[in-house]
């Protein structure tokens, strides 16, 4: 995507449509038995044969995979210590391609001998390596180039985005988010409100699922907005929710922020690199992402933002810094402001090297796959994850061999979520989770009673999901024994 050119235009009516179903799931696994000769869709052997015949089952290769034995914690009497780890907690810490390691010794290497001269010199200049990555990470968001930067941290990005947009008036002045928003949201939002004279508690709107109901609804949110719109300055969402795995419609929600004369805007922190995303062509405001979940790029690595192409020639008042200076008379020195265009004005600081080297290395991963054909794959692998949990799990299932039962919080329309499903259990996990982690098992725990598991579609595959059931199926009768 040259600099100037629009990302491609989604084609179907509602961009965010997904056209996998239950349905579909059942039908493809049904397909796949027959093939297979194998019968019980429950039969690990159908999890070997699924695996074995996934076209993309050759991207997992690309990434160094945990052992069982290399995790802390495990039993090594429970597990094989050489075998494969069960890595679902992709959602939390996505892992290391392999080629990562290889670019960022490059410029180590360029460190080494270089000293100061790799800023400016070699094939990817330190002072520009951001810049090196803003094709790739604008098509995994949608966006041209201009509309993209590769900088900072999440939470920074998020306060560098609205202290700029954030212009409380007297009439004007509240923030709408969800209930239970990601620590980092909340907090940065009612710092916002505070620095801009106003109170949280006349500011701050936090939506709250219906009574009994553990997601929003898409009608809900917009229902609100048309009743309370004038008084909204920032809708500000999350792509997908942390907790719950829901992905919220952002076309249509920014549609009706924008009917309203709200500016809106998207964390996307766990949507980055897990869905398609079109966030040029949904005419969002603004967004911010890290890139460490889905986007493999390592613990607290280096963020992005987006700003859409309307602000371009925009001059607000913003958070500044070096970097927000354009590079054609950044050296000059004389501390008269020439203020970079678009997303790159936003930007603060120069770029971490290592942190820019672990997003070239995830970029190479992501030239070779398309995010689409890798959002048909998480369909499968979700749709397959859910069906064994509630074939062997749920509450009312004829098949289900423990007292223990589980229900998904996560939607189960399949374009209202991405790689996670939130598993809720009839019992607290205070138990059952050091259980999963004794056996080689990496998810992540919510207290009182849920576990995220995230099949990611880079580097898992059918059997990670039946392995993570039948340990749950072990660990669920070792609780029984023991209550």
């Amino acid at each position: 995507m040259s600099e100037g050119q629009a990302p491609p235009q989604p084609q179907a009516e509602n961009e965010q449509e997904c056209l996998c179903t239950q349905d579909k799931v059942l039908q493809f696994l049904n397909k796949m038995a027959d093939e297979s000769g194998i019968k019980d869709l429950t039969d690990p052997a159908l999890a070997e044969f699924l695996t074995d015949s996934d076209a993309l089952k050759g991207i997992r290769d690309l990434f160094h995979y945990p052992k069982a034995g290399t995790l802390p914690d495990v039993d090594p009497t429970l597990v094989d210590p050489e075998a494969d780890s069960i890595y679902l907690c992709g959602n939390s810490l996505g892992l290391m391609p392999k080629v990562t390691g290889e670019v960022m010794k490059e410029h180590l290497d360029k460190w080494a001998k270089m000293g100061v001269f790799g800023h400016m010199s070699g094939e990817v200049p330190w002072a520009h390596s951001d810049e090196h990555c803003l094709e790739g990470v604008g098509r995994l968001v949608g966006a041209k180039k201009e509309e993209v930067s590769v900088c900072n941290s999440l939470t920074v990005n998020i306060h560098v985005l609205l202290a700029a947009f954030y212009k409380p008036t007297e009439t004007r002045h509240k923030i709408l988010l969800e209930s239970k928003a990601f620590p980092s949201d909340h907090y940065a939002i009612e710092s916002q409100i505070r620095l801009k004279g106003r109170t949280v508690q006349d500011s701050m709107v936090c939506l709250e699922p219906r009574d009994g109901e553990e997601t929003l609804r898409t009608e809900d949110i917009i229902d609100y907005i048309e009743k309370n719109g004038d008084e909204i300055a920032v809708v500000w969402f999350s792509g997908i929710q942390y907790y719950t795995g829901q992905l919220f419609d952002i076309k249509a929600i920014t549609e009706a922020g924008h009917r309203k004369g709200c500016l809106v805007g998207w964390d996307l922190a766990h949507a980055f690199a897990n869905v398609p995303l079109h966030l040029h062509w949904w005419d969002v405001d603004f967004a911010a992402w890290c890139s460490y979940k889905y986007g493999c790029t390592g613990a607290g690595s280096i963020a992005g933002l987006f700003v859409h192409e309307r602000f371009l020639h925009d001059k607000r008042e913003r958070m500044l810094g070096w970097w927000s200076h354009k590079m054609s008379s950044r050296f000059v020195m004389d501390n008269v402001l020439d203020l970079d265009e678009g997303a790159a004005g936003y930007r603060i600081s120069n770029p971490p090297i290592h942190c820019v080297a672990a997003m070239l290395g995830s970029l190479k991963v992501f030239d070779q796959v398309s995010l689409e054909n890798l959002r048909s794959r998480s369909c499968y692998l979700t749709g397959y994850l859910e069906y064994l949990v509630k074939t062997l799990f749920g509450e009312n299932s004829e098949q289900r061999t423990t007292k223990l039962s589980i229900s998904i919080i996560t939607p189960e329309n399949f374009h209202e979520r991405g790689c996670q499903l939130s598993l809720k259990f009839s019992s607290p996990i205070d138990v059952i989770y050091p259980e999963l982690v004794k056996r080689g098992c990496a998810v992540d725990k919510r207290y009182p009673n849920v576990i995220r598991v995230a099949p990611v579609h880079l580097y898992n595959n059918y059997v990670d999901v039946r392995r993570f059931i039948s340990v749950l199926q072990e660990v669920a009768h070792i609780v029984e024994d023991h209550a």
